[in-house]
C-alpha cells in the first residue's frame, strides 16, 4: 500500500473548521480532564459541542470524545475512567449503559485491499442496559443488543444479541444473562402495574 497517496475521499468530519479547532482546543481539554471531575461540567461541554445527552450521566475523568457532534447518550448513562469514543461516525449510546473503563469505541477502519488504504467508517449503536466492561473494544457497524455484556478486554466486530454475555477475543457468546430482581424492585413494579391499571379502569 502507498500511505503517502492516502486520501479521506468523501469523509468529512461533520463541522466547520473553526468548531473543529475550538473542540480540541478547548473541549476536548476539559472533558478529559482529571482537574474537572464534575460531570454536569462534562455533559455542559459536550452539548454545547453539538452533543445529544439525557439526564443523569455521569461521565468520569479522563473521557475522550473524537466528535461531540456525533454522540447521543441517553439517561442515567456511566462513562467509566479512560473510555475513548473516536466516533469518526455516530455513536448512540441508549439509556442505562454502562461503559466500563478503558472501553473503546472505534467506528473507523481501513481498507487493507484499497493501494491507497482507503478510509471506511461506520456506526456503532449501544441499546438500552447493556454493559461494555473494562477494557472491552467495539468495532465500526456493531449493534449492541439489548441488556447484553461484553467481558473484561472483550473484543467485537460484529453486532452481539440481546440479553447475552459475550467474552474473549473475537467475542464468543458464552451464555444468556438473567436479570434477578429484588423483593423491593419487583414489589414497586407490582404497584406501578397495579396503579396503571386502575388509572386505565377509571379512563373507562
Amino acid at each position: 500500500m502507498r500511505l503517502d497517496c492516502y486520501d479521506v475521499g468523501t469523509y468529512t468530519p461533520g463541522a466547520p473548521y473553526w468548531k473543529q479547532v475550538l473542540w480540541y482546543f478547548l473541549g476536548f481539554p476539559l472533558v478529559k480532564s482529571y482537574w474537572l471531575p464534575m460531570s454536569a461540567l462534562k455533559v455542559w461541554l459536550l452539548r454545547i459541542f453539538g452533543a445529544k445527552i439525557g439526564r443523569n450521566v455521569r461521565i468520569k475523568p479522563g473521557v475522550r470524545v473524537k466528535f461531540p457532534w456525533r454522540l447521543s447518550i441517553g439517561d442515567h448513562v456511566w462513562i467509566g475512567e479512560d473510555a475513548w469514543i473516536d466516533n469518526l461516525a455516530q455513536v448512540t449510546i441508549e439509556s442505562h449503559v454502562c461503559l466500563s473503563q478503558g472501553v473503546y469505541l472505534c467506528t473507523g477502519n481501513h481498507d487493507w485491499t484499497h493501494p491507497d488504504f482507503k478510509l471506511m467508517t461506520a456506526p456503532i449503536h449501544i441499546q438500552e442496559s447493556s454493559w461494555i466492561a473494562a477494557k472491552a473494544v467495539i468495532g465500526p457497524g456493531v449493534t449492541v443488543g439489548r441488556g447484553a455484556v461484553l467481558t473484561l478486554g472483550g473484543v467485537t466486530a460484529r453486532s452481539l444479541e440481546p440479553m447475552t454475555i459475550y467474552a474473549g477475543n473475537l467475542a464468543q457468546p458464552v451464555k444468556q444473562r438473567k436479570v434477578i430482581y429484588g423483593l423491593r424492585r419487583a414489589k414497586r413494579k407490582t404497584e406501578k402495574i397495579i396503579a396503571e391499571l386502575d388509572r386505565d379502569g377509571v379512563e373507562e
